[in-house]
């Protein structure tokens, strides 16, 4: 009978696994997965091709001019501006959002009454359906004039770091702007993300933490942060992603300007995605090839970012939720 019983097993999970709604779920599921690499295939190739029609009539360095304008005789473009400004206000957001984000994940999750975190947790999740054209005018309206008493602030106090240093009088419409408002924009998604990790927490790892006699901060410092460090990367990663690609709310609010400046503070600067939103409506079929190309780059960045955010997760086993 023993010998009997892992073969019937065995063949009870065969046929199981031979029912007719097993295989068709098995062949959806697989059939979405194809779908979605050959949607990203697709987008891809295109990508490339117009990329390499625009870059086989431009004359100049497509990494490093500073100028855009492919009109011109001869055409000339180049994404150096576009690259900084994307990047620079996209870890001016990040460094932002992420602890404020941390701490109302925190604040939600283990330190607020109920009736005070279930209607806060509800308002972070409006803040994230808020329409960016929303953001851009509020940012645009609000934001930019209330800045310029913060911008002079840090003029006086932290311009010998160059960085917040003003070197040209203007209205706060530059990347140091761009960035708070891009940090506005990410937070709910980030603190959404790493709540719901939070919440995922075993029971049993705080209360041995609250045994042994520790405080609050110190089980959220021994179990809830390692616990929930790989998503708080994904969460992060989400974040960017957006950041890296939002489009109009930058265009309303940033002052566009082909020149690259440390000066965080200076009104100019652009964006892969604004560039793209404020120029293809004039741009003939060259400028469209052009602005594609830019596209390619910016396409290029998000899939370099979000497969290094796996490549960490990946190979820090500590970062795994088993390993808290």
């Amino acid at each position: 009978m023993a010998t009997t019983t892992p073969e019937l097993k065995r063949s009870r999970s065969a046929k199981s696994a031979t029912r007719p709604g097993d295989r068709i779920f098995s062949g959806l599921s697989r059939g979405s997965g194809i779908t979605l690499l050959v949607i990203m295939a697709a987008i891809a190739v295109f990508l490339s091709y117009r990329t390499v029609i625009a870059i086989s009539k431009d004359s100049t360095n497509f990494f490093t001019t500073f100028e855009w304008n492919p009109a011109g005789d001869p055409p000339v473009f180049g994404i150096a501006v576009l690259a900084f400004g994307t990047v620079v206000s996209s870890i001016v957001a990040m460094v932002i959002a992420v602890p404020v984000a941390i701490g109302i994940a925190l604040f939600i999750s283990h330190y607020a009454p109920r009736r005070l975190a279930k209607p806060l947790a509800y308002v972070v999740d409006l803040l994230a359906a808020v329409p960016s054209i929303i953001y851009g005018l509020w940012g645009a309206i609000f934001l930019v004039p209330y800045l310029a008493g913060l911008n002079e602030w840090l003029d006086q106090y932290l311009g010998w770091t160059y960085v917040f240093d003003k070197a040209n009088e203007g209205p706060a419409r530059s990347l140091f702007t761009v960035g708070i408002l891009l940090a506005i924009m990410i937070l709910p998604i980030i603190t959404n993300v790493t709540r719901e990790v939070f919440l995922q927490v075993p029971k049993m790892h705080e209360e041995a933490a609250l045994a042994l006699g520790a405080t609050r901060w110190e089980v959220i410092r021994m179990s809830v942060l390692p616990f929930g460090r790989s998503g708080i990367i994904s969460a992060s990663m989400l974040g960017l992603g957006r950041a890296l690609g939002e489009t109009m709310a930058v265009a309303v609010v940033l002052s566009p300007s082909f020149l690259i400046s440390g000066h965080l503070l200076d009104p100019g600067g652009g964006t892969f995605a604004q560039n793209i939103a404020a120029k293809f409506n004039e741009a003939n079929e060259y400028g469209r090839d052009a602005l594609i190309a830019s596209g390619l780059v910016l396409f290029a960045i998000t899939l370099l970012v979000n497969g290094a955010a796996r490549w960490i997760i990946g190979r820090r086993k500590e970062y795994s939720g088993a390993a808290a």
